[in-house]
């Protein structure tokens, strides 16, 4: 699958989890104005939901991450292809950079 697809996919999800967790929380918050006795299980719920989003959000994260590092490997062979050498993930170029703040 193209990284791209994949990024696009992991967001469709983020969007969807987000979505669905403010509507439930829309219609928690209304379930407890009109039953002041549902609070303690509309707040189980509403950390329920969140607890999902976070899960979801690090499983989002880590698919980014292997989509990135996939982006790389198959930009690192065509190059290679071509006949450029392809310098090491680590080696970052830090000349040039117009840093012109104090710190």
């Amino acid at each position: 699958m193209h990284p791209v697809a994949l990024v696009g996919a992991a967001a469709g999800r983020l969007a969807h989890y987000a979505v669905s967790g403010v509507v439930g929380a829309l219609i928690v918050k209304s379930a407890a104005k009109r039953l002041p006795e549902a609070k303690p299980a509309a707040r189980k719920a509403v950390v329920g939901g969140l607890v999902g989003g976070i899960v979801a959000g690090r499983w989002l994260a880590s698919a980014a991450e292997e989509a990135r590092l996939k982006a790389g490997d198959v930009l690192a062979e065509a190059r290679t292809s071509l006949g450029e050498e392809v310098p090491p993930p680590s080696a970052v170029a830090t000349e040039g950079n117009a840093h012109d703040h104090e710190h």
